[in-house]
């Protein structure tokens, strides 16, 4: 997905970009903003340094991870079990302003991403959707600011606007 340049190297801390502005410009203008939209989460992955990956990082195991995750999913299935839908991707505008309310603290944030981004109503939708499931991957009923927060990070496409 287009997102750095031609050469793959824009965001690439271990070598330099050899791409011009107008280069980048017409490289990431080949998937459009509406496109982008309807992709709920976007994250740059670099490249992994060979001593990491030879490492012995200590990480949350697979199993521990999968338990999480059906605890988020029977959440939500709990939650939504009056409605036609299964699981938070699935939530419209209507699902969204019943089932993702947020304080003031997490209003404020969301409100100065959307202003400094330039964020689409469909891309707040989506932050507010994704805000919901790290909620329930937390195991917490409230949205707070820190999933909020959380959940704008994963919308690195939007964040990256030349």
């Amino acid at each position: 997905m287009p997102h750095g340049c031609p050469c793959g190297y824009f965001s690439d801390p271990k070598h330099e970009c050899r791409c011009g502005l107008y280069q980048i410009q017409r490289y990431r203008s080949k998937i459009s903003g509406p496109l982008l939209d309807r992709i709920d989460i976007h994250v740059e992955v670099p490249a992994v340094p060979y001593k990491d990956l030879m490492g012995r990082i200590k990480a949350e195991p697979s199993a521990d991870i999968k338990q999480r995750v059906a605890g988020a999913r029977a959440v939500q299935s709990g939650r939504l079990k009056r409605t036609r839908i299964h699981c938070n991707a699935q939530m419209g505008s209507r699902h969204i302003r019943t089932y993702c309310a947020i304080d003031q603290a997490s209003c404020s944030l969301l409100e100065t991403a959307v202003d400094k981004l330039g964020l689409s109503a469909r891309a707040y939708n989506r932050i507010l959707k994704i805000a919901r499931t790290i909620a329930d991957l937390a195991a917490s009923d409230p949205i707070t600011a820190e999933h909020i927060s959380e959940a704008i990070q994963y919308r690195s496409l939007d964040r990256g606007k030349i």
